[in-house]
């Protein structure tokens, strides 16, 4: 419980008032982004806020406006770098508009698992939903519920309802190829991440493009999982053939892992085998020899989906938002032929 003096020196919505010479109706007001409020009024309430570091009551202001200032992240990829830079991107972009973020984490994709993640983001009254979850089969459980409120995923899928905002994965993928294509190679296998992954799907599409317009051989993808210890087996199975000069992996924890493997069974990477990778990690730009990739702007994914999802919440024209195009970052570990 806390103290008399703890209290005394919580300012209040009237401490606020006070200090802008303002009545404490109109510092509501601003509170609530009322549009009648004159800008040089809101500056000064604003500043009032700022030095008084005053903290509105959250649950008294959701019976006003049947909000709660929260805003919900449905995930099923914590932990990766690209959702979880997204992630700290959408958690400083809300605080920034005076929102909170509760994030739940989908620990299996089943329909039961995302019907229970869903309705406990309702149950604390989360104002929207920005969606962090590249499976297929969870945009077809969410139409299947008919989610009411608002929200925007972070990945494209047929059929998904809501706002859907990407990066250009097919894009990508096949600058990636083109980039090999152009460095003399012509027989380029690909390492693809799983089946019912978007991101895997249009990167593989990107690849095969790639291939059919410069009039290629295309191989058949060999499926891992986005790990790295997937990438070692590849490597080390894959040294045993050499009917190809270059490899596209769809993520760079499979590129490095596979260079790894690569190593081990005595490849050479570039001299032997050009390998590039995707999603540019940090790391990326430390391993020997240093990975050539697609680069994804991961934060400013999570900027503009808090832009748009609060568009919805507030009644106001969705922004335009086209699709971020990735860049290749070239490094050391693809050469020409």
């Amino acid at each position: 419980m806390s103290t008399a003096s703890e209290r005394a020196r919580m300012p209040s919505i009237r401490d606020v008032a006070r200090l802008a010479g303002v009545s404490h109706q109109t510092v509501s007001r601003v509170l609530n982004d009322h549009p009648s409020i004159r800008p040089e009024t809101k500056a000064k309430v604003l500043d009032a806020i700022s030095v008084l570091d005053y903290r509105p009551n959250l649950a008294a202001r959701a019976l006003v406006t049947s909000r709660t200032n929260t805003l919900g992240i449905l995930s099923a990829t914590i932990g990766e770098f690209g959702p979880t830079s997204s992630i700290a991107s959408i958690e400083d972009a809300a605080r920034e508009e005076g929102y909170s973020v509760s994030t739940l984490n989908l620990a299996a994709t089943t329909p039961e698992a995302i019907g229970n993640a869903v309705r406990q983001l309702a149950r604390e009254q989360v104002d929207g939903i920005v969606v962090l979850a590249p499976q297929v089969r969870v945009f077809h459980v969410l139409r299947g519920m008919a989610v009411e409120m608002p929200f925007v995923t972070l990945q494209t899928a047929s059929g998904s309802d809501g706002v859907s905002l990407s990066a250009d994965q097919v894009a990508g993928a096949r600058a990636a190829t083109e980039h090999l294509i152009g460095l003399g190679h012509s027989d380029i296998l690909h390492l693809a991440g799983p089946q019912d992954w978007i991101e895997a799907e249009s990167r593989m599409r990107g690849y095969l493009d790639a291939l059919r317009e410069a009039d290629l051989p295309t191989f058949p993808p060999i499926r891992g999982d986005w790990t790295a210890d997937f990438g070692y087996f590849a490597g080390q199975e894959l040294s045993r053939r050499r009917d190809f000069t270059a490899i596209f992996a769809a993520n760079d924890l499979m590129a490095i892992g596979l260079m790894h493997g690569f190593r081990d069974a005595e490849v050479r990477v570039p001299q032997d085998v050009s390998v590039v990778g995707f999603d540019d990690i940090p790391v990326a730009a430390h391993v020997t020899p240093t990975l050539t990739t697609v680069h994804q702007d991961f934060p400013e994914l999570g900027r503009r989906a808090v832009r748009i999802l609060l568009a919805q919440i507030r009644g106001e024209q969705t922004p335009a938002s086209g699709q971020l195009q990735p860049t290749l970052r070239m490094r050391e570990s693809a050469t020409s032929r």
